[in-house]
């Protein structure tokens, strides 16, 4: 069951009462159901095995995160930090093991003990410092993510080829991380229901006070309880680190939402005292259902943001219906004569949806289309430079007739791995993507390979794998460029400042890496800061109006991007253009607009909107068979107020 086995105390009976408690003792397992025959019913490529196996995958780092953080939800605390956890474990293990020669067996376990200190670094906060846990794990949450990119020195390390196997396949069908998720699963019930510490969970989030004069010690179990949240969450991170290949320092952004998620949608409660492995592992797979599903339907990532918000929205109001309807949780260690019960309502709900789902396969039995299709996984549509790259894309697909499925990989190298897998599974003619990093994407792009399925990159290369095309500017030379612009513009002297894109992203250290060598031929330029603003708008203002204050006689700013160079400008106000030069990076329409206004030196212009045409021309020569050029560069070029006018990218 999604929740703790309930008993009404209602009495009700009655087939129709009978099936009413039981949807609303297990709304999370119903829940799940309907996704499947939702999904089988509208996507013919939802209901095969290798999509089943992906979905799996998917869920897998999610899940063992979120088992970790049921714990400490059934215990009425909060883990805001399992996250970053996972991606400093990962981080200290490829370190260890790959920078510095440890053996790949002493680095694993380096990498368990370093979840293992957080969590109890966590613990004693909350147990001894008094401090609420959302803060205690919130502050964590901040000084893993820094020691991960201190530590990595913001660049992905690869993974040792031993431990890398965890992402691979049994048998060449099997995936590991599946059986790892299933192991921790296993794990997770077994410290629930069968251990002392696990009852002890129950009590404190039941009533923490009440356990505390019963004799519980409740601070120490809170050090535990934490300890292991940490244990899970280096757990995940190296499961996720294998699948990538390399230790991202920016890997498992945001996922403790996702691990909360999953634990509330599976029935537990963050008042505490209730919570069931079974029942997160159910809330993961639904997560991990819908954005499969939703990638196959080709519904905008946008959109997959506001349904996942809205299934937790209902996964909690159901909660609330059960309760009012007069469920009660039996109490922990009882109830085991419901566990039958238990096993039946498993099998029943397995029977019914092989049933229907065997009934919806019959939709797409004769369904046939020579249209040709292609998948597009951007790095983020959250930056108009990549917005620019889908118009591209689209209109040239419109114009050749192909039915072109754009994703949104929001910046997260395991999201994009999860896209390409759905591509993949759902037999694409061809994929483009643009790597979130070069590195991570390598993985996926073996497996389309291996499916015979032509890649093509754009933007971005991929390392360790063929693709057929490489569509991309070069982000190098642009560097050096629009150092060469700035330091001319200065006439060879003056003291500026640069702002670098987001840690860990390919195109932020190539960027960075062409600044540095153009900048050598001029050394009358005197490099006061280097600050990343990550590619943010907001945050370029934030970073320059800090530089301004360590730095009033500043000269001229680098910006990796035109969003951060807007920030600049508006932190700069009027000295914009006159005693402050700046220069961005990409031509976006507001870019291209502040070079016409003047306050905005340069742009050096990718051509965005031509990557993407080309890309989707080049994708469908591929799959026709025909030849195409291993690389094509599209120049860059540096937009200035002189000729800015009719220049569109």
């Amino acid at each position: 069951m999604a929740t703790d086995t309930l008993k009404s105390t209602t009495g009700a009976s009655g087939a129709r009462g009978g099936l009413r408690r039981l949807l609303l003792d297990n709304g999370a397992l119903t829940a799940l159901i309907v996704l499947v025959i939702a999904l089988s019913a509208l996507s013919g490529d939802f209901l095969t095995a290798d999509n089943l196996l992906n979905i799996g995958v998917q869920a897998a780092v999610t899940a063992i995160l979120a088992f970790g953080v049921t714990f400490v939800i059934v215990s009425a605390g909060i883990d805001l930090s399992v996250g970053s956890v996972a991606a400093l474990s990962a981080t200290v293990l490829a370190w260890s093991a790959t920078n510095h020669g440890v053996p790949v067996f002493l680095a694993v376990v380096l990498a368990v003990a370093t979840g293992i200190v957080a969590g109890l670094v966590n613990g004693f906060l909350i147990a001894y410092g008094k401090l609420p846990p959302f803060i205690a794990t919130l502050a964590m949450l901040s000084v893993a993510r820094g020691l991960s990119l201190v530590i990595s020195g913001g660049v992905p390390i690869p993974f040792p080829d031993s431990v890398s196997h965890l992402g691979d396949t049994l048998g060449d069908w099997l995936p590991v991380p599946v059986l790892v998720m299933v192991l921790m699963g296993l794990i997770a019930a077994f410290v629930l229901g069968r251990t002392y510490i696990g009852r002890s969970m129950y009590a404190i989030g039941g009533n923490e006070e009440a356990a505390r004069l019963s004799g519980l010690r409740v601070k120490k179990q809170k050090l535990a309880i934490y300890a292991l949240s940490g244990v899970f969450a280096a757990v995940a991170g190296i499961v996720l680190a294998s699948r990538l290949s390399s230790a991202q320092p920016q890997a498992a952004d945001g996922y403790e939402l996702d691990a909360i998620a999953a634990v509330v949608i599976g029935g537990a409660s963050l008042a505490g005292g209730t919570g069931k492995a079974s029942g997160t592992l159910i809330g993961a797979l639904i997560l991990a259902v819908l954005r499969n599903g939703l990638n196959l339907l080709n519904v905008s990532a946008f959109w997959q943001q506001v349904v996942i918000g809205v299934v937790i929205a209902l996964a909690v109001l159901l909660d609330t219906v059960r309760r009012k309807a007069g469920a009660t949780p039996v109490a922990a260690g009882t109830g085991g004569g419901n566990k039958g019960k238990q096993a039946a309502t498993y099998a029943l709900a397995a029977v019914v949806t092989v049933a229907v789902v065997g009934a919806t396969s019959f939709l797409h039995g004769g369904s046939s289309s020579t249209t040709p299709k292609m998948g597009l996984s951007l790095s983020t549509l959250n930056n108009p430079f990549f917005v620019q790259i889908r118009a591209g894309a689209q209109a040239e697909a419109k114009k050749l007739g192909v039915d072109l499925t754009v994703t949104d990989a929001q910046n997260d190298a395991s999201q994009q791995a999860n896209q390409l897998q759905n591509f993949t599974t759902s037999n694409e003619g061809a994929i483009i993507v643009n790597p979130v990093d070069s590195d991570a994407a390598s993985n996926s792009v073996k497996a389309a390979d291996k499916a015979r399925i032509p890649v093509v990159a754009v933007d971005r290369g991929v390392n360790n794998a063929s693709v057929d095309t490489l569509v991309a500017s070069d982000n190098v030379a642009g560097g050096e460029l629009a150092a060469k612009t700035i330091a001319e513009k200065l006439g060879g002297q003056g003291k500026i400042v640069i702002l670098q894109g987001q840690a860990g992203t390919s195109a932020a250290r190539e960027r960075a890496a062409g600044f540095a060598q153009g900048l050598k031929a001029y050394p009358g330029i005197q490099v006061l800061a280097q600050q990343p603003a990550d590619f943010d708008r907001t945050k370029g203002l934030d970073v320059m109006s800090n530089l301004l204050q360590a730095h009033p006689d500043v000269q001229g700013v680098i910006a990796a991007n035109d969003e951060m160079a807007l920030g600049a400008i508006k932190a700069l106000g009027s000295k914009a253009g006159r005693s402050v030069q700046v220069v961005g990076f990409d031509g976006t329409p507001d870019g291209l607009k502040a070079v016409e206004d003047g306050t905005l030196y340069a742009s050096v212009a990718q051509q965005p909107t031509q990557l993407g045409k080309i890309a989707v021309d080049n994708a469908l020569r591929a799959v026709q068979g025909k030849k195409v050029q291993p690389t094509v560069k599209v120049p860059v070029k540096v937009v200035t107020k002189d000729n800015v006018t009719g220049f569109t990218g």
